[in-house]
Order: C-alpha cells, then sequence, then structure tokens
C-alpha cells in the first residue's frame, strides 16, 4: 500500500481528503504505538520493536517508511535511529487531547 496522501484517493474517500489521508495512515497497525514511543526522542530500530512487543520487523519497517514518506518521522542524524519531525511533534500535540480523554474513559475504580 502506497503512503496516504492528501488529495489522492484512500481508504474511506475517494477523494483523499486531508483528514481521511490521516486517518488512513494513524489507522494503519502500528502506526500509532511507533509515533507514541517516539515522543519522548530518537529510538533505534531494535529499540523501537522492543517496545513495541510483538510488532514483527516487516511491519515497523513498512510503518516507518511510511511515517518518514509523510513527513513525520525521519532518520536521527548521529543518532542512528528514527525520531519526529517537527510535522510529528506537532500531531502528537493534536492528540494530546485524546489521550486525555482516554484517561477520563477508564471506569473510576481503574483509576
Amino acid at each position: 500500500m502506497a503512503t496516504p496522501r492528501p488529495g489522492r484517493p484512500v481508504r474511506g474517500s475517494s477523494s483523499g481528503r486531508p483528514i481521511m489521508a490521516l486517518l488512513d495512515l494513524l489507522g494503519r497497525r502500528w502506526a500509532l504505538r511507533v509515533l507514541w514511543e517516539l515522543r519522548a526522542g530518537p529510538a533505534t530500530f531494535r529499540e523501537l520493536r522492543a517496545r513495541c512487543d510483538t510488532m514483527s520487523p516487516s511491519v515497523l519497517n513498512t510503518r516507518l517508511h511510511e511515517l518518514r514518506g509523510a513527513g513525520i518521522v525521519e532518520e536521527a542524524s548521529g543518532a542512528g535511529g528514527y525520531r519526529l519531525t517537527g510535522r510529528g511533534r506537532k500531531l502528537l500535540t493534536a492528540l494530546t487531547p485524546l489521550d486525555a480523554w482516554a484517561r477520563g474513559w477508564r471506569p473510576a475504580d481503574e483509576r
């Protein structure tokens, strides 16, 4: 599958509306987890794989390729791994209200 991009047909939208392209990208298996794991800073492929439990190396490689193609992740110069771009950090900031909502969604006895 090609990296979803605004203006191109994506899953759920033949027009490729920007929000639909983003939801297609983020809805791919493990994509959000990769972003979440990069929130604290650069990580190597091996570190990401270890943090992402049972993700196969081929899936991680595919997700990194797609996220790099979307301009959300880049190779970390000198660190030998991957990091969020400015666009990727803005995306995580935009997702912060969803994280807050999810924390409040837990049943009261689990807080």
